[in-house]
């Protein structure tokens, strides 16, 4: 159950922008000069594989990080130098990072315990806010007592507990097996919408960034790659390492260039099918080296014989023949010209 806003104080929503920063650990560039603003009120994902500098990125946002160079502007504030808790964010860690011999209850309110508000009112708030992420029956349990993701609902009312401007998330879903994902990713954008304050989550996760973000910012060896809406990111990549990393695309080229098209958008049929009037560019003969069957479709992995990298297809299961279409069978693959999008050198 939401709490109703005259019980849970919302704080307005603040931009958070990055200006030319970067971050060194040693010798090593983690984050190299980027630039990057996020509206107030958005959910924001940082998207990319390990080690690309999406959490350092976190991070600094959250001031547990010096910047090495550049600035952080909070609500149009420079925060650069300022220390976590003057920043008006608050952060949710992957580990949880709950005191196991505390209740639940005890957990959300221990930082008004250390500024000295009285037992009865800090009490109160608390349980506001686990009323909020619906854990009000648990209060009394200790995290030991918890599942994972009743867990990340405490860390998450904790985190809420200072009516922050900006909650930061770090992985918060990887620890949840895959139907908790599911639920979790909509109970987030749920309480995201319902608070109206601005969310940056760090994940690997190409499904949970597109399902959950309005704004996906794509990383790579410390840069930047595109950002864009979950649309514009996956319909029109940007860079072959965006295309290829979001899935769902193949990377092909003709003249020199580089081109994306869609797996769904690809179309194969036996060797010596005509490939019809939709035909552009294609005509490509390949081998089926794999038919993976997915429930309503079929996830065809194909050699090309002319030793262009593999491409994927998707076909509905009704389309699917596998005395045609299966294991080592040649096929013809083509693609309409309209759907092909071109990358950046």
């Amino acid at each position: 159950m939401v709490q109703p806003a005259s019980t849970v104080v919302h704080a307005s929503p603040a931009d958070i922008e990055l200006v030319h920063v970067s971050k060194r650990y040693g010798d090593a560039l983690a984050v190299d000069s980027i630039d990057l603003r996020i509206p107030g009120g958005a959910y924001c994902c940082l998207l990319g594989p390990s080690g690309c500098g999406k959490t350092s990125t976190l991070r600094m946002i959250a001031g547990h990080e010096w910047v090495s160079e550049g600035d952080v502007l909070i609500g149009g504030r420079n925060v650069t130098r300022e220390q976590p808790v003057a920043r008006g964010t608050a952060m949710v860690f992957q580990s949880y990072a709950l005191f196991p011999h505390l209740s639940a209850l005890d957990n959300v309110a221990f930082s008004l315990k250390v500024r000295g508000v009285a037992k009865e009112a800090r009490r109160k708030r608390a349980g506001e806010l686990l009323e909020l992420v619906a854990m009000s029956a648990y209060a009394e349990r200790k995290p030991a007592q918890l599942s994972g993701g009743q867990q990340q609902r405490v860390a998450l009312a904790r985190a809420l507990l200072n009516q922050p401007r900006c909650l930061l998330l770090d992985e918060p879903l990887s620890a949840l097996d895959p139907f908790l994902r599911v639920q979790m990713r909509a109970e987030l954008k749920r309480w995201q919408k319902e608070l109206g304050i601005t969310f940056v989550h760090v994940t690997h996760s190409q499904e949970e960034a597109m399902s959950l973000a309005d704004l996906v910012v794509v990383m790579s060896h410390g840069h930047i790659e595109q950002s864009g809406t979950p649309f514009e990111v996956f319909n029109r990549p940007r860079t072959e390492f965006v295309a290829r990393f979001l899935g769902g695309h193949n990377v092909l080229g003709s003249n020199g260039r580089l081109f994306t098209v869609r797996a769904d958008q690809l179309r194969i049929a036996p060797q010596g099918t005509a490939p019809g009037t939709s035909a552009g560019d294609g005509g490509l003969a390949c081998t089926v080296r794999e038919a993976e069957y997915q429930g309503t479709h079929l996830r065809m992995m194909l050699d090309p014989l002319d030793g262009s990298p593999e491409l994927v297809s998707m076909i509905s299961d009704a389309e699917y023949d596998p005395q045609r279409l299966g294991p080592n069978a040649r096929v013809t693959v083509w693609w309409d010209e309209r759907n092909a999008h071109p990358l950046a050198a």
